[in-house]
């Protein structure tokens, strides 16, 4: 399957859709720790942010500035997801925060879903 043509999106949106969708992924794990669902630990450096799971595996979501990608890597394997008509979709199509759904229902032994806002 060819990879959906990339939306060209100028730096400064490109850092605020990632910044936003970042800031989107912590708010829910925030959510989560305070419902008491799962205790995930977060650590963020810049456009890299770390997710650690209670069993001790990670998921590790990067921004790609110069390639303007978000790459998700996870026990399920890594992925590079690019703007595609107002969505981070990766080669075959899937949308970023789906796949980041399963990677993290599958690293956590139970159902998570990441939502948008």
């Amino acid at each position: 399957m060819t990879a959906p043509a990339a939306t060209p999106l100028s730096d400064a949106d490109y850092h605020a859709q990632t910044h936003a969708l970042l800031a989107r992924v912590e708010a829910q794990i925030d959510a989560w720790l305070e419902a008491d669902v799962i205790d995930i630990d977060t650590h963020r450096s810049g456009g890299l942010l770390e997710l650690s799971f209670p069993n001790g595996s990670k998921i590790v979501l990067n921004t790609q500035p110069p390639l303007q990608e978000l790459w998700l890597a996870a026990r399920q394997g890594g992925y590079h997801f690019r703007h595609v008509d107002g969505r981070w979709l990766e080669r075959e199509g899937r949308e970023f925060l789906a796949l980041l759904s399963e990677a993290a229902s599958a690293q956590a032994g139970r159902p998570l879903a990441f939502t948008p806002a």
